[in-house]
């Protein structure tokens, strides 16, 4: 049970670790939509992208955290089933769907997570340590443009996904609160705050993905 509990708690942390990170990555992506050509969206891009502090700290936690979230999401779902002597009825009990599909939600984020990286990470990387690049502070709007604009599949994938993600968020964030002690039991005020949290995440991630697939 302590084991549990500990796994449960570290899984929250983690959590909620990768929620601040979404609110500054939606933040950063929100800049594109500024009417001046992407500059401000490039001066923080480029900041990101070359700032040591960033490069070899930040990102290396941010990338073993979310593996670690998900990983642990698949071991405490391994222990609930296991620990089960027969399966719930879930049309006698009051959970949600999401709150029951946490893990299938969770791997389709992380599928689309993956190809994230292989739109953006990956050639970042490619130009910078294998290419050896220019620092070219001008390249990331264009990037982004292109990635989204006429491509239709993609950005239909993007915004399922950035759907899926608010669905998930909304659940977790409030899971989260519970399993770190922050409230003992689901209220008003964390379901309005984890409400909020998750379509602005949602519709503010969509926005972007849209405006730069019809602009």
């Amino acid at each position: 049970m302590q084991s549990s509990i500990v796994k449960k708690v570290l899984m929250a942390l983690s959590g909620i670790f990768l929620m601040i990170f979404l609110l500054q990555h939606l933040s950063i992506n929100l800049t594109s939509l500024i009417p001046d050509n992407g500059k401000t969206f490039n001066t923080i891009s480029h900041f990101m992208g070359y700032n040591p502090l960033v490069q070899f700290v930040l990102q290396p936690i941010l990338i073993f955290g979310v593996f670690f979230h998900f990983i642990m999401g698949l071991v405490l779902e391994y222990e609930n089933r296991a620990a089960r002597k027969q399966k719930y009825v879930y049309s006698n009990t009051r959970s949600s769907w999401i709150s029951r599909n946490m893990i299938i939600t969770g791997l389709v984020i992380l599928s689309f997570l993956m190809l994230h990286f292989y739109d953006f990470w990956v050639p970042e990387i490619q130009y910078k340590y294998i290419d050896h690049g220019i620092h070219n502070s001008s390249k990331y709007f264009h990037e982004l443009q292109e990635k989204f604009h006429g491509q239709t599949l993609r950005t239909i994938l993007y915004c399922v996904s950035f759907i899926l993600l608010g669905l998930h968020l909304n659940h977790g964030l409030s899971s989260s609160a519970q399993s770190v002690g922050a409230v003992k039991k689901e209220n008003g005020r964390i379901r309005l705050l984890a409400n909020i949290y998750s379509i602005s995440i949602t519709s503010g991630f969509i926005i972007v993905a849209l405006y730069h697939y019809f602009v």
